[in-house]
């Protein structure tokens, strides 16, 4: 027994000489000028850009490894001169096995706090997809201490690993006459393994802005025959989890209105290494819309809350989906299927809309403070499209709608009922006719409100609204213009005494109302008739 100990403590011994004197001869292994030579022109191939470091050094504890100072990687020369990645210090590693037989074999690469661009042009293309388009690099020569440089030759292979610590990537998508989007992935902690003809890869990041956290696991490039590494096919697993989204949604659509509410989310992500594609599962908790208006009463800031939003997400460059979408609101529901192209802007389609009981009270009244603001439970179907930059001047397609029983409160249809009551009561009195007073009452309980309509750049145009009381039905023909409230609209009033046309021209802010005279007239009989025109002649000849 005390013999083979003897022996393992000699073997430990003797090991642990040869480790101190492999670690003591690092810096004579490595020759230094040949080892930057070889790492510049290998990492060149490999990448298919320019690779350049201002030095290189050995470090031998805490263990043995070769330091890079000033790393950058050039860019694709059609996105710029701006260098596409930097890097102040890297290091990469030494196999300490091969050093004991005087080798030199590279190990790990690590990559601390880089900095990355990624551009995405007018047309699509970006600029990593140049990446790694030269063949398989070829060996440069060997970084050993060469022929008349002392012990040992040796040889190196592209390292397996490469380790980023704390990096960050922007991400920049340019569009002509666009400010170009820009996001940011902080906080990157990304291990990318070659095995073969796989590359495998996990990491964490957050996305900026918004500080959505994401986690990639279970990555896998295919390399196989591939023309180039950003054609390999991959896949892997992202989760998705913000607390906040309202930076995020902020530089997308903007700040009014203001759009917030806490994310989740698993997408699985397939294509190839330069179009990746991804799909899954968003749901968004608590959606707020915020904005200010100036014709809502104190507090002049209001918001809507959706409790629950879900998307069937897909994503394919430069197209985001959400089929269907699903969301709730005060015992309502909205269900569509939702396209929002990300090229020059961002334009959104609705297809197959669906809204089913919704309060229009929470909407039109407690959010939007609308001045022609009726409440009710809203059934609506259609396909609506607009630019997210100028919704209200962009907004496009077809729709049908059904107000159930409900009130006019908007102070606004107020005004423009009891002014066509006011002007065709004058009218009446003079013609002695009997028009209906109950068009004045304040607030106008309705049966319901039904209609077709088709928006065209922001213009809606309705033939056939029907407004239906107790009393009455209003029809209501014409356009309404979203962005500037300019309106041109026939009504036809059907009451028990008959029909009663108006027009309304000007805006919905300060509209103008002509009663048609003829409609009046037909409702009238002949002695009553001559008598309110004889009137109207003294007047005018007073005048």
């Amino acid at each position: 027994m005390r013999r083979t100990l003897t022996w393992l403590l000699g073997a430990a011994a003797v090991l642990l000489v040869l480790m101190v004197g492999a670690l003591i001869a690092v810096p004579f292994l490595v020759d230094t000028p040949r080892m930057q030579a070889y790492v510049a022109s290998t990492a060149s191939q490999a990448l298919g850009r320019q690779v350049k470091f201002s030095g290189l050094s050995v470090r031998v504890l805490p263990r043995p490894a070769v330091e890079l100072r000033d790393l950058e990687v050039a860019e694709d020369p059609k996105f710029g001169t701006t260098p596409f990645l930097r890097l102040e210090r890297g290091q990469i590693r030494l196999q300490l096995w091969p050093l004991l037989s005087g080798r030199v074999e590279l190990g790990d690469i690590v990559l601390r706090k880089p900095t990355m661009t990624v551009v995405q042009a007018a047309d699509g293309r970006l600029n990593i997809a140049s990446l790694g388009g030269a063949a398989d690099p070829r060996p440069a020569g060997k970084p050993g201490r060469g022929s008349g440089g002392g012990s040992g030759s040796a040889s190196a292979a592209l390292a397996n690993r490469v380790v980023i610590d704390g990096g960050q990537v922007t991400y920049t998508a340019r569009g002509p006459g666009e400010r170009p989007a820009q996001y940011r992935l902080d906080g990157l902690d990304l291990t990318v393994t070659r095995g073969g003809s796989q590359i495998t890869f996990k990491g964490d990041a957050r996305l900026q802005p918004g500080a959505v956290a994401l986690k990639v696991r279970d990555g896998l490039v295919s390399l196989g025959a591939s023309r180039s590494r950003t054609d390999a096919p991959v896949r892997a697993k992202v989760t998705l989890d913000g607390k906040d989204i309202r930076p995020l949604t902020t530089l997308a659509v903007g700040t009014s209105p203001d759009i917030g509410g806490a994310l989740k989310g698993t997408l699985t992500v397939g294509g190839t290494v330069a179009a990746p594609t991804a799909a899954g599962e968003i749901q968004i908790a608590n959606l707020t819309a915020t904005q200010s208006s100036p014709q809502c009463s104190e507090p002049r800031t209001r918001t809507l809350t959706i409790p629950t939003l879900t998307l069937n997400a897909a994503w394919q460059s430069p197209r985001f989906t959400g089929r269907p979408l699903t969301a709730t609101l005060g015992g309502g529901t909205i269900t569509a299927q939702l396209t929002a192209t990300l090229d020059r802007g961002v334009h959104v389609q609705l297809a197959d809309l669906v809204v089913k009981a919704l309060p229009l009270e929470k909407v039109l009244v407690d959010y939007l403070c609308e001045g022609y603001a009726v409440t009710g439970p809203l059934d609506l179907t259609g396909a609506p499209s607009f630019e997210t930059r100028d919704i209200l001047n962009t907004l496009s397609g077809p729709g049908q709608l059904r107000v159930g029983r409900g009130k006019v409160v908007g102070p606004r249809a107020l005004a423009l009922v009891n002014q066509v009551a006011r002007v065709s009561g004058a009218l009446s009195s003079v013609l002695g006719s009997d028009i209906p007073s109950g068009t004045s009452d304040s607030p106008l309980d309705f049966e319901s409100i039904t209609g077709t309509y088709t928006a065209t750049n922001g213009v809606v145009t309705t033939r056939d609204l029907l407004y239906t009381t107790r009393a009455m039905k209003v029809l209501v023909a014409g356009d309404y213009a979203l962005g500037n409230g300019a309106v041109n609209l026939d009504l036809t009033i059907n009451h028990k005494q008959g029909d009663l046309k108006a027009k309304v021209t000007g805006t919905a802010s300060s509209p103008s109302v002509r009663v048609s005279t003829s409609s009046i007239l037909k409702n009238l009989d002949s002695e009553k008739t001559e008598k309110g025109i004889r009137d109207l002649l003294k007047r005018f000849n007073k005048k």
